[in-house]
């Protein structure tokens, strides 16, 4: 657990330096991409352990601030507001995770801001 809090301390400083489209690119190849993503993980019910969903959360309000390829920003806004609303409810409850599921749906966000 020591590795992951050091790689999102690591992310996290350097998210400030980062362009807005190497934020979601890094999120997407963390957190949404792999086999077993936490984000995935995060929206089953008992899925991720509290730690993780605090490493999620810090994730997704990275997201919020970072403008999209393409879109306007009150969608963006919506969608990583949810995101992070859904991991929220989920840290006081981990069994409501239906909303956090919802909110994890890549072609929602997709469909509206991915860029080439």
């Amino acid at each position: 657990m020591k590795k992951s809090a050091l790689t999102l301390l690591f992310v996290a400083a350097s998210l400030g330096a980062a362009t807005a489209d190497d934020t979601v690119k890094e999120a997407m190849k963390k957190y949404f991409k792999p086999e077993g993503a936490l984000a995935k993980k995060a929206g089953t019910k008992g899925g991720a352990t509290a730690d993780e969903l605090a490493e999620l959360l810090k994730c997704y309000e990275a997201l919020a601030k970072a403008k999209p390829s393409k879109g306007d920003d009150a969608s963006w806004a919506a969608k990583t507001g949810a995101l992070i609303e859904g991991v929220k409810k989920a840290q006081k409850d981990p069994a409501d995770v239906g909303d956090l599921k919802k909110a994890t749906n890549c072609k929602t966000c997709h469909d509206v801001h991915k860029g080439k």
